[in-house]
């Protein structure tokens, strides 16, 4: 039986094959025409406002990906113990219900404020950037009461201006 390391590394090799045989079967006046493109764009490169966003974004699912394996793993290994399972299942369904909270508070900023914004939680600390040019105190405020109304118990809560 194939297990999920396995089935990445063939899945990965094949793609990396694929790719070098056709870089190496394609004509030089095809690869020459690709180089002269590539010159001739400009080459400064402008980072935006949302590409932050994104970026940010990006990192959280790949680290709550990475946890969601690794508590699959514990999940369907013979050897775990009941209890490191039920553990696991817990930090799943922690995962999970973060997950929900960041999207809430993701739109009850794009709705209340009409701001962009990334949220992460962990544990009890909530962290938001907001892409906006204007750093105002007044608006992180309102921001940080808008995000604890949604709580009954304390939480600590950040708000960074991203220009």
């Amino acid at each position: 039986m194939i297990n999920k390391q396995n089935l990445w590394f063939i899945t990965l090799f094949s793609l990396i094959l694929i790719l070098g045989i056709y870089y190496v079967s394609i004509d030089d006046e095809v690869a020459s025409v690709l180089k002269s493109e590539n010159d001739n764009q400009n080459t400064t490169l402008e980072i935006t406002e949302s590409d932050v966003l994104v970026a940010l974004e990006v990192e959280n699912d790949e680290e709550k990906q990475a946890l969601m394996e690794e508590y699959q793993d514990i999940l369907l290994d013979s050897d775990s113990t009941i209890e490191e399972k039920n553990v696991a299942y817990e930090n799943m369904q922690k995962l999970n219900n973060s997950k929900g909270e960041e999207e809430k508070i993701k739109n009850l900023i794009k709705e209340k404020f009409n701001l962009n914004s990334f949220v992460k939680i962990k544990d009890t600390s909530i962290s938001i950037v907001v892409s906006s040019k204007e750093h105002d105190n007044k608006k992180a405020n309102d921001i940080i009461r808008s995000v604890q109304e949604l709580y009954n118990d304390e939480k600590y809560i950040t708000v960074k201006f991203n220009s």
